[in-house]
């Protein structure tokens, strides 16, 4: 009888399959792999090799704290060449002296997660098991069985493994790009990534189950969207819109996911302080590229935020046109959240594509502030029953907005606005270049033409399908050049007479501070004309002068001010309101790489910025994220204090790069000037 096969050890092959399943960054000490495609591994026995008259190889591979073949947690096979689809099997490779080559095939539907896989070798009736190590497994979007199967590999290498892009910020007039570094394979991500999904409260209500239902991005994308924010859970950030940050991160200040992922991981799942909608977004985005599901950051400009769903935001002003009610229903001046890419068995067909999961909590869905994943096709058809939370996401991109004016004598008339157009310039970053893609057009129809008319119908939508009483004088907020932070400029009322009658009535002229989602600060500008009037068939432009020493000490970190006209015929009980939210540009960093960029070559960067302001800054700071920095290199304190219209310059040392593209995240902070950000390639080359 032959003696017993013992198993010296186990070769993972870490970097073969790091090459061959896109885990590289990840494999260095560990096995990561996608679902649905081989792996290799190479068994080296003592004394003698197997023989296949002879022994028999039995392989388990098990996930979760109770797995069971019926939950798809726990899966034995056997050694053999018969090759059977979409189910785990072990095949011979190769086969030398005491080694034995394997290739091991996985399901495209197995539960993603940490796998512990054993090997029994039986000789006759004598059999020994072997654990033949641990291994990662995540969502595979090179394999057309996955559900989360990308057709193109531009867009494979941008939704999923490129560690760095833009959000988008400001205002629909104009766009502000904040670089972020997602950086969802630097060390201890993947860790963190895999504590979010075990600490999740489905895990600690059912742990098998809440496993089994990991092979399902739908359900992935789910309980990301819930544990980004701590709202329910140990989730990863705590919110905060009050511009009091000061036991905290200043949600302005992150320009990055990895250091909120590790604080979080390093700290005991304690939540991070303080995440605002596009920090949500961002980290959820590195989770879920992470796991391997394709995703992307999307940002939609003047979004509402509708709580019950009748798809109409009202605003009741009082006579000066300032809002009466502090009411959570509001349109925010941006609103990011993230769209990954799946296939929805769950749902009828050509509901496939991008799914929006908006991670910042702000209503609840079955119970849990999550929101999504709805497919962005269905909030373009109107096709409101749409699981999940399809009226929500289409009341952002589709609410419309009416302003009532109330009187002191308790009269309420319907003002009218043309300013304000809800769900504009929905971005996201384009496939492997640095611009902004306006995907407007995946959410909704071309305003007035009949696709659009009939997805209302579809949604109930019954304000925007109302005709709009058309106004006969037009108003309408034009800014000048020049608004940048520190600087005083002029805003303009321009305001159209299109009757053959003069209009008579009160102007009134208003700026304030205001943060992204909506709330007002103090007043930093007016103007008001008692007398004003206009000829028949004429324009004019009406000036508001606003000055730095009124907003210096108001303005949000959001850098916006709003400005709101308002037109008072009494006569006619007439009210035009206009608005217009203006983003104040920050000063420019200008980062330096000096000498040229070789591979294995230290490279040096020169970073600089002037003072824009009257008054000097003190509490100056430059972080930096990139490749080759270590985590004393990444925080640049500057010597107080940094003169009115002084520039400072510090130098950066970077550690010898390899050879292709790689980017460097600058951020400045001070006492006055907060997370004034910069972006740089580094195109390394070959020494």
């Amino acid at each position: 009888m032959a003696e017993d096969l013992i198993l010296e050890r186990c070769d993972l092959e870490l970097e073969a399959n790091g090459r061959d399943h896109h885990t590289a960054d990840l494999c260095r000490e560990r096995l990561v792999v996608r679902r649905g495609q081989a792996f290799r591994l190479t068994l080296h026995f003592e004394g003698r090799n197997y023989e296949p008259s002879v022994d028999r190889l039995t392989f388990s591979a098990v996930t979760g704290p109770a797995p069971s073949e019926e939950a798809g947690t726990k899966a034995r096979f056997r050694l053999s060449d018969a090759a059977e689809e979409g189910a785990w099997r072990a095949e011979v490779v190769d086969q030398q002296d005491n080694t034995l080559s394997l290739q091991l095939s996985t399901p495209a539907s197995a539960p993603i997660g940490l796998y512990r896989l054993n090997l029994e070798a039986s000789t006759g009736y004598e059999g020994s098991s072997f654990l033949l190590g641990h291994f990662t497994l995540l969502f595979n979007a090179w394999c057309p069985a996955d559900d989360v199967y990308l057709d193109s590999d531009e867009e494979r290498q941008e939704y999923v493994l490129t560690q760095q892009g833009f959000v988008y910020q400001g205002s629909a007039k104009f766009i502000k790009s904040i670089p972020w570094n997602f950086g969802q394979f630097e060390d201890g991500i993947l860790d963190s990534c895999l504590m979010l999904l075990d600490v999740n409260p489905k895990f600690m209500r059912d742990a098998g189950r809440d496993c089994s239902r990991r092979s399902s991005p739908v359900y992935v994308g789910r309980v990301v969207s819930g544990m980004v924010n701590c709202n329910d859970d140990q989730g990863v950030l705590l919110g905060r819109w009050d511009n009091n940050y000061g036991d905290g991160v200043s949600p302005m200040f992150w320009i990055g996911s990895v250091d909120i992922l590790r604080r979080w991981k390093n700290h005991g799942c304690q939540r991070v302080k303080y995440g605002q909608c596009w920090v949500f977004a961002a980290v959820a985005c590195t989770v879920l590229r992470c796991l391997g599901i394709p995703t992307r950051v999307v940002t939609n400009y003047n979004s509402a935020h509708d709580q019950n769903s009748n798809l109409l935001i009202e605003y009741f002003r009082n006579e000066f046109g300032e809002i009466q009610s502090d009411k959570s229903e509001m349109i925010w001046n941006f609103h990011c959240w993230v769209e990954s890419w799946m296939t929805r068995p769950d749902l009828q067909p050509g509901y496939e594509g991008w799914q929006a999961l908006d991670p910042t909590p702000q209503e609840k869905s079955e119970g849990t502030y999550c929101c999504g994943p709805v497919p962005v096709r269905a909030i373009k058809e109107g096709d409101l029953s749409t699981k999940y939370d399809a009226p929500f996401v289409f009341a952002e991109v589709n609410a419309d907005v009416v302003d009532w004016i109330r009187r002191d004598d308790g009269s309420v008339y319907k003002s009218i606005n043309r300013s304000l157009v809800v769900g504009l310039k929905i971005s996201t970053k384009s496939v492997g270049r640095d611009e902004r893609e306006d995907i407007t057009h995946t959410y909704k129809y071309p305003e007035g033409s009949p696709e659009e008319r009939e997805a209302f119908t579809k949604a109930n939508h019954l304000n925007k399908l109302a005709d709009k009483e058309e106004s006969e004088v037009a108003m309408r907020i034009r800014v000048g050049e020049g608004m940048n932070m520190g600087s005083d400029f002029d805003v303009f009322a321009h305001i159209t007479n299109n009757t053959a009658e003069e209009h008579t009535g009160r102007l009134l002229l208003c700026a304030r501070t205001v943060s992204y989602n909506g709330v007002l600060g103090p007043e930093c500008g007016t103007k008001d004309l008692l007398n004003f009037s206009l000829e028949p068939y004429s324009e004019k432009s009406v000036p508001l002068r606003i000055l730095y020493e009124k907003y210096c000490d108001c303005l949000t970190e959001s850098n916006l001010i709003k400005v709101r006209g308002l037109l008072i015929e009494p006569a006619a009980n007439s009210y035009l309101l206009a608005e217009r939210d203006i983003y104040l540009e920050n000063p420019e960093i200008k980062i330096r790489i000096l000498g040229e960029p070789k591979q294995n070559r230290k490279l040096v960067a020169e970073v600089s910025l002037r003072n824009p302001l009257t008054t000097p800054l003190s509490g100056c700071t430059f972080t930096v994220e990139g490749a080759g920095l270590t985590e004393e290199q990444k925080t640049v304190e500057i010597p107080d204090p940094v003169g009115a219209g002084e520039e400072v310059k510090v130098r950066v040392d970077l550690l010898p790069l390899l050879v292709g593209r790689h980017k460097l995240v600058v951020n400045f902070n001070s006492n006055r000037l907060k997370a004034v950000k910069g972006f740089r390639n580094v195109i390394v080359g070959p020494s």
